[in-house]
């Protein structure tokens, strides 16, 4: 069995694969994690034949490496390293482009029809385009809800820090319900306005995938119809560490 390990800025996620089919998931606290936690999560009995690693984060992976080679016996395989993506990347400089992203947009072109919009939002919002010809076209990256409360909070004087949830209404009649209205009804508006118009340029049909741990609020909230995958990622390393195999 294949432990897939997507380490972000705010959650490691993990998946045990059996196949295709997901056997065991957890997420850990980037904030919180400690060594050695990763087998207090996993049961002793399961047998894991390899480990791979898809992320953002280059100190914490090098700590997970270390934990996953105690754990497996095994030194973990690094998407991007490892493991290369076999996706054509239309990136002005490939290398720039984080795995987290080009691993979500092979996974989808592999899992449902192109061309299509990946929409992953979580501590960014990430939009990743791919072709009807399953080429990685490029993107776009904006600050995430919990950044722009934090922002909000940071630069003024008088604007407190919200928690993010749904709101009860467009118009807020406070300040607390008037940031957090504004956020998220905004932040969908802006996702639903830049999708119509990158449908413009590549296509009626294509389709949208959702993941990241906001992503039902945007779906919610824009009014448009978005395929959620809360494992995209999880199944793109995966998938990527299957055609090794």
């Amino acid at each position: 069995m294949l432990l897939a390990i997507d380490i972000g800025n705010t959650n490691i996620k993990s998946a045990l694969f059996k196949g295709k089919k997901i056997i065991k998931r957890f997420d850990l606290p980037v904030k919180t994690y400690s060594k050695g936690r990763f087998a207090k999560k996993l049961a002793s009995n399961q047998p894991i034949s390899a480990a791979a690693i898809c992320s953002v984060v280059p100190k914490l992976t090098v700590i997970l490496k270390h934990d996953l080679k105690l754990l497996t016996g095994k030194t973990p395989y690094i998407i991007g390293k490892d493991l290369i993506v076999p996706m054509k990347n239309l990136y002005r400089n490939p290398k720039q482009l984080g795995q987290d992203r080009l691993v979500a947009a092979y996974a989808a072109s592999n899992l449902y029809h192109a061309p299509l919009i990946v929409m992953d939002s979580g501590t960014a919002i990430t939009f990743d385009i791919v072709s009807k010809e399953k080429t990685y076209l490029g993107g776009l990256i904006l600050p995430g809800m919990e950044i722009s409360f934090e922002a909000l909070k940071a630069k003024t004087a008088l604007l407190p820090k919200i928690k993010l949830q749904k709101p009860k209404a467009l118009i807020g009649t406070d300040t607390k319900n008037s940031i957090l209205s504004g956020i998220v009804f905004g932040t969908a508006c802006l996702a639903k306005e830049l999708v119509n118009k990158i449908k413009q340029r590549i296509g009626k049909d294509t389709l949208v995938i959702g993941t990241g741990g906001n992503i039902h609020l945007i779906k919610k909230y824009a009014g448009m119809g978005i395929k959620i995958d809360p494992d995209l990622t999880l199944k793109g390393i995966n998938l990527i560490y299957g055609n090794k195999i």
